[in-house]
């Protein structure tokens, strides 16, 4: 069976939002995706409502988790 190379195989949206949260907290991540529910009162509920409907948003967030929590977890 062969592996994948997508770093995002098996991870839950969730998953990614929470680890982003905690490794660089809402302020960062505000600055880096500008997106309100990152900038106004935020919470990973309101977060995951908005980005699964919003693929452009989902995206930024994909690629702000690889770039800023995986490379450092090498």
């Amino acid at each position: 069976m062969e592996e994948s190379n997508d770093p995002l195989h098996g991870k839950s949206l969730e998953f990614i939002v929470k680890q982003c949260v905690d490794r660089i907290g809402w302020e960062q991540m505000a600055y880096l995706v500008s997106i309100n529910c990152f900038k106004n009162d935020p919470s990973v509920k309101s977060s995951l409502k908005f980005l699964r409907r919003t693929p452009w948003a989902r995206a930024k967030v994909e690629k702000m988790y690889i770039e800023r929590v995986l490379q450092f977890d090498k």
